[in-house]
Parts: structure tokens; sequence; C-alpha cells
């Protein structure tokens, strides 16, 4: 780690750290997840690796950049360098917009949607490796949620933190129970076998967000929560918002995950396709 040089923590977690480091050669800004994996159990070291052969693999602008990593073992330390996102994460940006009052426009919201379909649609189709993108296959990410959507200083969105994700290998459906209870699934919630279209809840959620401001289903208990999701019943979105906004949004919220559309017919949506700058899709 001597080729970096050492600046603020930008953020926290429960076994480690994210600071923003500059690189000596270059200048240039990067993230640096410092983990202490003595306080992981086997699984979690599992997972951990998972998450970086993983990561190795993704190259596309809207997923956060894997660079390297080091392993000090005789400090029980990996350090692994990511892109630095100066926009930060979604959910801060989502906190400041509840606290001044101030709503996103709604071009906003259909640039972010259109930028994570274009990530999730990486993830969820694999790929068989060219230039730009490595080979990986199909990979669920798990835990889609505000805080591991980051913003560039240009305020692109990017998919990130993908410490849960899932390779497929071939397999439609998982069964682990992993997530956050705000976003999780009808399916994730009742722990029963899940695939792609459980993104696709969360990726609704984050809209929902971002138009109201607050999560889609909320309660007081684990208990309650699961029932709400479970019914899939959402307030309307606030009258700024256009009904075809909240029709996409909608139909990513569906209850019977068959009945929720996949990446591909979403980015045949005109105004996902508008925001993209493209023509139909061949």
């Amino acid at each position: 780690m001597d080729s970096y040089e050492s600046l603020n923590v930008i953020g926290s977690g429960s076994f480690g750290l994210i600071r923003k480091v500059r690189r000596k050669s270059d200048g240039k800004i990067f993230a640096r997840k410092e983990i202490d994996y003595r306080k992981m159990s086997e699984r979690e070291r599992k997972q951990l690796v998972a998450e970086v052969n993983i990561l190795r693999e993704l190259r596309h602008p809207h997923i956060v950049r894997y660079y390297e990593r080091h392993v000090d073992k005789g400090n029980s330390m990996i350090y692994i360098i990511m892109e630095y996102c100066e926009g930060g994460d979604l959910a801060a940006v989502i906190r400041k917009a509840r606290k001044t009052g101030q709503r996103f426009q709604e071009a906003h919201i259909w640039n972010i949607l259109a930028q994570l379909l274009l990530a999730l649609h990486e993830c969820h189709q694999g790929s068989p490796g060219s230039s730009k993108s490595g080979s990986h296959p199909p990979i669920l990410h798990r835990d889609i949620k505000p805080d591991n959507v980051f913003l560039d200083g240009s305020h692109n969105a990017k998919l990130g933190d993908f410490g849960l994700s899932r390779l497929m290998d071939g397999a439609d459906f998982a069964q682990t129970y992993v997530g956050t209870p705000f976003y999780m699934s009808p399916e994730l919630i009742s722990e029963s076998a899940y695939n792609k279209k459980s993104d696709i809840w969360a990726l609704g959620c984050i809209i929902y967000e971002m138009c109201t401001l607050e999560p889609p289903f909320q309660a007081r208990t684990q208990t309650q929560l699961a029932a709400k999701i479970q019914r899939g019943i959402i307030e309307p979105l606030p009258s700024q918002f256009s009904r075809e906004l909240y029709q996409v949004m909608r139909e990513m919220l569906r209850v019977k995950h068959e009945m929720r559309p996949c990446t591909s017919a979403l980015l045949e949506h005109p105004k996902i396709m508008q925001c993209l700058g493209q023509g139909p899709r061949q």
C-alpha cells in the first residue's frame, strides 16, 4: 500500500472502513476498502473472496470499478482499491432532499433508472468476454438499495457493493436469505426461492423512494413489513410525477415475480431509450 497516500475516511462498516486515497504515481483519487478479516467467520471470508472475484470481472460504466487488491497477512487486513465516486451514495442524497423538502426532478429519476438498468443488465445477462467487459456468468446483486448506488461528479449512477452477490452458475433460483428488509421482494421476505426479478423489485423500490423520499414499504416490525411487502400495495406518487413513471415503477413492484419485467424489456421502454440516446433496440 506504499503506492497510495491515505486521505480521509469516507465510510465504515462492521469489518472495516472505506478511505479516500491518492495514487502517488499520478495523483489519481481512489476509494480503498480496508477490511479486518480476523473478525470474519469462515462463511464471511468466502463471501469476501466471492465479491472480489465478481468485481474483478465486471467492467461497465455504471458499475463501480474494481482495480486491485492487497493482502496484509501479518495484520489480517485486505485492501481493495475501487473507483472513487465523488457524488457519494444515493441514500445520502435522498436524506438531504428529505431534510430540505426539495424533490428530485423527474428527468433525473428517469436517467438514474436507465443507468441502473444498464448496470443490472450487465449483471443479469452475463458476458462471454470482450475488450470492454470481463467474462462472467449471470450475477444476482441481492442487496440493491440507495446506500449501494453511487454517483460520480456528473451525477451518473454506478451500482456498487457486491458483497451479497451470487454467481448463478446456470441455476435459475437461489435460496439464501440476504439483503436489506425495506427493499426485499415478496419472495425474499418469505424466504422462498428467488431469481433476477428480486433485483428488479429492489430497483422499483429505489425509484419510488426517489419520488416520495420514503421507501414504499415501512413498518415497525419485521412481521408487519413482510405483510405489507407481500400485499404489494403502495401509495400514489406525488402529483408532479407522470403516469408513465408510475406505471414503469409499478410493473417493477409486481408481487408475482414472473409478472415483473426483465432488464431487456425495461430497456425497450421509449423513455428509457430516450435517456440513453438510443433508437429502438435490435
